[in-house]
């Protein structure tokens, strides 16, 4: 934001305050490929006086679809799914648009291990297949299932569950940080010992305390988490902390023996609609209060 002409001070208390006389375009680069980096430079940049190349820029769907909104309203953006991403300053109005969201990717994933962790066999319908590849390619080395056909994708559970090597969360295409939490409640109840490696944000395994209530075996070293397999888990009273790690602890919920009691879901409302719903729409036992 600063390269494009703001005036930025983020000493205040806790308090971001920006300003700016008018935007220029820049070079920017970003020293990792941050989804939120990126898209807000994308923004940034439409009104920019000038152009503006992102390099080293994210390549996830939600990048890609941006660009394809931003398309519609009249910005000139090129080049999103690669690392360098050109936007053309525009000084005239914007028109208004209608544009349908993409399908997301995590909450597809999460009802995914929803199915593994359950035993169960279920369709989740209206996906985007590719987006969920590495994913998809998991829960294969688990023992599950998977069926895809156009926008549909069916998981039947395997009846053993087997521990995977080593999982390395990556910027897309790779594995998802947003699905390492979940990922994790699934192995704890598969056979063998797994090693998870968090390398795209620190703090990542608030989760890891809560799921130890519930009987999970789970070590964690600076950024690995050690996991080794469990023959059942148990109904706990847990504490979401964060948004997918809020969701892992619903999933070890539906697999544990006896009832879990989740609070601190106002984390879990950030990124799943109704999450309860759905789940009880496929015949989990599952009520909020």
């Amino acid at each position: 934001m600063r390269s494009l002409g703001a005036k930025i001070n983020d000493t205040n208390g806790g308090y971001i305050t920006c300003e700016t006389d008018g935007l220029k375009g820049a070079d920017i680069y970003l020293d990792y490929p941050s989804v939120g980096a990126t898209e807000n430079a994308m923004i940034a940049a439409v009104y920019a006086q000038g152009d503006t190349i992102i390099r080293n820029a994210a390549k996830e769907p939600e990048i890609v679809d941006l660009q394809s909104f931003l398309q519609k309203i009249g910005a000139r953006v090129t080049g999103a799914g690669s690392s360098v991403i050109r936007i053309k300053g525009f000084d005239k109005k914007l028109k208004n648009v209608e544009h349908n969201v993409i399908p997301d990717r995590i909450i597809t994933g999460t009802y995914m291990a929803a199915a593994a962790i359950t035993g169960g066999n279920v369709v989740i319908r209206d996906i985007i297949p590719e987006h969920i590849i590495s994913v998809a390619s998991i829960l294969r080395d688990i023992g599950c299932q998977i069926n895809i056909k156009r926008n549909d994708i069916h998981v039947i559970a395997g009846s053993k569950l087997e521990a995977v090597e080593v999982i390395r969360t990556l910027p897309y295409p790779g594995f998802p940080t947003d699905m390492q939490a979940q990922i994790m409640a699934l192995l704890t109840l598969c056979r063998g010992t797994s090693i998870i490696i968090e390398t795209i944000f620190e703090s990542r395994y608030k989760h890891v305390d809560e799921l130890l209530k519930m009987g999970a075996n789970i070590r964690i070293d600076g950024r690995m988490a050690v996991v080794k397999g469990v023959d059942r888990l148990n109904g706990a009273q847990v504490v979401s902390r964060d948004l997918r790690g809020g969701a892992a602890l619903i999933l070890a919920g539906l697999a544990a023996r006896g009832e879990t009691v989740i609070t601190g879901l106002e984390h879990i409302d950030r990124g799943y609609y109704k999450i309860e719903e759905k789940l009880a729409s496929l015949g989990a036992d599952i009520i909020r209060e």
